[in-house]
């Protein structure tokens, strides 16, 4: 166990809104885990309005002597600002977040530490989320709906992140000195019961345009619970219109936002060649995928249009 004035190996940061019952089984997945004493973990309250804070209390008193845990309440409604707040406590030079529905395995503290303390060029890392489906997996749910799902299996080898490819906010670790520049974007990510979301790719792509490595790494895995009210084609339709509206805000300028009006053109052009081919297959998951896609295209282009006005009044 840490002592006063100890520096923990791992800061770990949940943050949660409103699912008081969820995190209390997070929390009690944290007692099994390895160099849990060499951590330390802060719970970020987002104005929850159901019983978090006795939940989060209760569990402090119940082991002070097994784990150092924190609780802060963020005022300022949204993901972003709570993982900021997070951030800014946290006296670790490496930092991990953790969702308030994920259950990390057993190593995945000293999968974090020994890979990033043994590895100074990498600068973040990710692994493995399984889900945990709450009714059962849909048909529909074809392999392209993972990633807004937060399913992300790359295999059981170390390896960078391919591609577009980036660890998910359930489950990642990252250096202090990511932040040194700037916290995540608060116009960016979920706020309350909004999907609004791209806070993570804007953080990755960061990184990457610096050169940095970001890891994969098949032993830092949780399980992370998928409930029923988000395993239907209206939650998902949902989900891809604010992924669109997330893009067009992550898009700062004007270089940027010709470059996305750019890339939506060829979305459509796409999306059109693609419904033919899904039409002729059969293939529902596949419908609904080129829906889903539409419906980004429409958040992108509702979110540039409202730009474009507002820039033309003033």
């Amino acid at each position: 166990m840490l002592e006063q004035g100890d520096v923990p190996r791992l800061s770990i940061i949940i943050c949660t809104y409103n699912r008081a019952g969820l995190l209390s089984k997070t929390l009690d997945s944290l007692l099994g885990l390895e160099m849990l004493d060499e951590a330390e973990v802060i719970v970020v309250d987002n104005r929850s309005t159901d019983d978090t804070a006795f939940v989060v209390k209760r569990f402090m008193d119940k082991y002070e002597n097994m784990i150092q845990m924190r609780y802060l309440l963020e005022p300022v409604q949204g993901l972003s600002a709570a993982r900021n707040s997070g951030i800014l406590a946290a006296k670790s030079t490496l930092i991990a977040f953790l969702d308030d529905d994920a259950l990390p395995v057993r190593t995945w503290i000293s999968t974090i530490v020994n890979t990033m303390e043994s590895k100074p060029a990498v600068m973040a890392m990710g692994g493995k989320v399984a889900p945990i489906f709450e009714n059962g997996r849909p048909e529909w749910l074809i392999k392209p709906f993972e990633f807004p799902y937060t399913i992300m299996d790359l295999g059981n080898r170390i390896k960078e992140y391919p591609g577009k490819f980036h660890p998910c906010g359930a489950n990642m670790a990252m250096r202090r000195e990511v932040f040194n520049l700037s916290l995540f974007p608060l116009e960016l990510g979920r706020k309350g019961e909004s999907l609004l979301s791209g806070e993570e790719t804007w953080l990755f792509g960061r990184i990457r345009k610096e050169g940095q490595s970001i890891l994969y790494h098949p032993q830092m895995a949780v399980d992370h619970f998928v409930p029923a009210s988000r395993l239907t084609e209206d939650w998902i339709m949902k989900r891809y219109y604010s992924q669109g509206l997330s893009n067009a805000l992550g898009s700062g300028g004007p270089m940027g936002s010709l470059l996305l009006w750019g890339k939506t053109g060829a979305k459509l052009l796409y999306i059109a060649v693609d419904s033919v081919l899904s039409a002729i297959s059969g293939s529902q998951g596949r419908r609904l995928l080129n829906k889903c896609r539409l419906e980004s295209v429409r958040g992108t282009l509702h979110m540039l249009r409202n730009r474009n006005r507002e820039s033309a009044t003033g």
